[in-house]
């Protein structure tokens, strides 16, 4: 349905594939042209060494073009024609690659199934090393749906659930896929040619590993649930196959027999093991915090992070534990009063809690989910983070959409409304202000003047609330009140010839001269120039108030 030609970008000196389908050349090229753009904006959102990356797409009259990487080398199907079974070991790497490709595609939010793996779609190169091409069965994974809306994949490669009629494909398809691959690669028996089988692969040649043997037939399971569950699973096998050997095991047995001679040993061994432990765990400890006091940039904070995901200062520092007063990611993101776009949805808070990519020592990329593993170990500690990351958001935010920002906020207060920690019993507040503030900006552009009003209002009533309940905390919370008293100050000089539309110009006036009153009554020498920045922030948000008139 399409030719590809190899093209040459003379100022980059790089090589490009231009894949054109011309309409006259095909039967149904609205059809044939909606599955390509599904195909290039699927592999847009991708970044990763084993794949292709999208360069541009040019949607003419006549034709659709997508220029893509080239990526040289041939097929490994090329190969298996050439010189049939490939070497076993040479085989074991090519899958880990695969395993590693695979993971990170099941990974993205929403998952992505590729759905069609087989030695066509998988380029050697001259390194050595492998990329996989041709998304065009690829799909990303539905939560909501009970099958797959089309039965997509090579007869052979496929899993059963490819056929309809076993629930909707999902990461185990393409480990079933693999596996027939794997099988095909290490044997030259195609699976995807009569007989259709595939059987173990020492009846084919006794001299290969039966350890991959049963990686396989674990990986080809008709049952999903009886096959490995993650690539992460598999890739841990396929590094440990001689693990998984007769005469490995053989071993083991006989090693295990002499178990009550050496019981003295063994608990040696124990208390040993138990030491290593605590070392690796203060090893631990003391890489986080060599990490964390040395950090100077958003990734030296990240680094942190990822060393131990169950701990906090990296993220909000130790400013309110009596701590050295270090800083944390947040304070780091925030220049000039300003937190940039890394709020926004595509943005690093947003992947910290999505996933992040983290390239082990073995050179294979996995995605962690730093914020998930913190929520896991610590809940309270979690929501501690996911309030100061929403407070942000709410008073800091420069992501260029005001309504993505209000709802970014309000998505991670949500996440602390059930905290029963006081201290976090504002995000109720701050909830029901990024809400209005969303709705504010979603009506104001129209003619909605009741829902405008209504937002202004539920505006307006929250922050009395707040300014109310934090006035009546104890004096040790003093700085908790200027920040919080700053908040509300903020909020309403944002855009007063607007505010007074909807909210009365001496119900704002008389909030600012109250708070105004109450900074007098804070008496704390650390906070003076605090309290002389609000203070002189109130007088000239009064001086523009009485600049305009009500209207």
């Amino acid at each position: 349905m399409s030719v590809v030609y190899l093209a040459m970008n003379e100022r980059a000196n790089k090589q490009w594939a231009v894949k054109e389908v011309r309409k006259d050349g095909v039967l149904d090229f609205e059809a044939v042209k909606q599955g390509l753009v599904a195909e290039t904006d699927i592999l847009k959102k991708l970044s990763h060494k084993h794949l292709p990356s999208i360069v541009d797409v040019i949607d003419t009259a006549d034709s659709f073009i997508i220029i893509m990487d080239y990526v040289q080398g041939n097929s490994l199907d090329k190969a298996l024609r050439d010189f049939g079974a490939q070497p076993q070991e040479d085989v074991i790497e090519w899958s880990k690659q695969l395993c590693d490709v695979l993971g990170y595609l099941h990974t993205r939010e929403p998952a992505i199934i590729y759905r069609d793996m087989k030695p066509a779609n998988v380029m050697l190169k001259p390194d050595g090393t492998i990329s996989l091409i041709d998304f065009g069965t690829a799909r990303e994974h539905k939560a909501s749906k009970v099958e797959d809306t089309t039965c997509l994949g090579t007869r052979g490669y496929a899993a059963p659930e490819q056929y309809g009629g076993m629930g909707q494909t999902d990461a185990r398809t393409d480990i079933y896929c693999l596996g027939a691959t794997i099988y095909h690669l290490v044997t030259g028996m195609n699976p995807s040619q009569p007989p259709y089988e595939i059987r173990p692969i020492t009846e084919i040649n006794p001299a290969l590993s039966t350890g991959l043997e049963k990686i396989i037939l674990k990986c080809t399971q008709n049952n999903p649930a009886d096959r490995y569950q993650s690539c992460a699973e598999l890739m841990y096998d396929l590094e440990h196959y001689k693990d998984f050997e007769d005469e490995y095991i053989k071993q083991q047995k006989k090693k295990l027999s002499l178990f009550a001679t050496s019981a003295a040993l063994t608990l040696v061994f124990a208390a040993t093991s138990v030491f290593g432990y605590f070392s690796a765990q203060a090893a631990q400890a003391d890489n986080y915090e060599f990490s964390w006091y040395t950090a100077e940039t958003v990734d030296d904070y990240v680094e942190a992070i990822l060393i131990d995901p169950t701990r906090t200062e990296a993220y909000i520092g130790d400013h309110d534990e009596g701590g050295s007063g270090y800083d944390g990611l947040l304070d780091c993101l925030v220049e000039d009063g300003v937190l940039e776009n890394d709020a926004s949805e595509s943005g690093l808070l947003e992947k910290l809690r999505r996933g992040i990519d983290k390239t082990g020592k073995n050179g294979y990329t996995t995605t962690v989910k730093p914020l998930e593993e913190l929520k896991t170990a610590d809940l309270a500690k979690y929501q501690k983070v996911c309030f100061e990351i929403g407070e942000h958001i709410l008073f800091y935010s420069n992501v260029n959409v005001p309504s993505d920002r209000y709802s970014a906020a309000s998505t991670w207060f949500k996440e602390v409304l059930d905290s029963s920690d006081e201290s976090l019993a504002m995000a109720k507040h701050y909830d029901d202000i990024s809400t209005a503030l969303g709705q504010i900006n979603k009506y104001g552009r129209g003619k909605q003047t009741e829902k405008l009003s209504e937002a202004y209002q539920t505006l307006w009533n929250t922050l009395v609330i707040l300014r109310d309940e934090v006035s009546n905390k104890e004096d040790k919370e003093n700085d908790l009140k200027i920040r919080v008293w700053s908040q509300i100050i903020y909020l309403l000089s944002n855009d007063p010839k607007t505010t007074f539309k909807y909210i009365s110009k001496d119900d704002v006036t008389a909030m600012m001269n109250d708070v105004y009153a109450k900074t007098g009554t804070v008496n704390i020498p650390a906070l003076k120039e605090d309290i002389e920045a609000l203070q002189s922030q109130i007088t000239s948000a009064l001086d523009k108030y009485n600049s305009i008139k009500e209207e």
